[in-house]
């Protein structure tokens, strides 16, 4: 299994990558607003920057990383959402993809039951 991050420069295509990675099969991820370090100093008003890059940085708005675990066999599949929604990667503005190996998973999949009348959560 694996982690993947996704962090998506573009938040116009979100609910459709969303939907690409569902009626993929690629449930179960989570979703966090995040801002990148160059556009966090720029609102700081870091001296870091020139003035014409801290006026390209302050349109932009933040980004949303995706987390979510993956069998080894997703990996393909998920790139291929992501490029058919986002574009390719090595263009300015799409995203980041990685990927980390997990060694212990637990949790992932919860199955909704209806209770049987004797059993207990005690």
């Amino acid at each position: 299994m694996k982690l993947m991050i996704f962090i998506l420069n573009r938040n116009d295509v979100l609910d459709s990558l969303l939907e690409g990675f569902s009626a993929a099969g690629l449930g179960g991820a989570t979703i966090i607003e995040s801002t990148g370090l160059a556009v966090a100093l720029s609102r700081m008003g870091s001296n870091i920057f020139s003035a014409s890059l801290k006026a390209i940085l302050n349109n932009e708005e933040n980004n949303h990383t995706i987390i979510s675990i993956i069998k080894d066999n997703q990996l393909d599949l998920a790139r291929k959402v992501i490029y058919r929604t986002v574009g390719n990667l090595s263009k300015p503005n799409t995203g980041v993809l990685c990927t980390v190996p997990l060694d212990f998973v637990e949790g992932t999949i919860k199955k909704v039951s209806s209770p049987s009348p004797d059993s207990s959560d005690n």
